[in-house]
């Protein structure tokens, strides 16, 4: 888990369960993206919840997920992130299946 501390003491991440995140404060969640499939079977991760793009296709579920995390690893977490959300932990978690 990759955690991003902020100056004022904002900490970000991507949610899983290494961290108990309340150990840290009160955490705040919300969804980042919705991966689905379509009607051909095709994966698609939605960066919408973001202000982020539509990824895809991908032939599976895991490459969809891959994408995900890049991507918030890239604009969410990375340096371009920084103006986003950054009093939230994103749940990655769940996604509808």
């Amino acid at each position: 888990m990759q955690l991003v501390i902020e100056p004022g003491g904002v900490v970000r991440c991507i949610y899983d369960e290494t961290l108990d995140l309340n150990a840290l404060g009160s955490p705040a969640i919300s969804r980042a993206s919705h991966v689905e499939p379509d009607q051909q079977g095709r994966w698609w991760a939605d960066m919408g919840p973001m202000e982020g793009p539509l990824l895809g296709p991908f032939p599976n579920r895991s490459k969809a997920l891959a994408a995900e995390q890049a991507w918030l690893d890239t604009h969410w977490l990375g340096s371009k992130g920084q103006h986003l959300w950054s009093t939230y932990a994103v749940d990655r978690s769940y996604t509808r299946a």
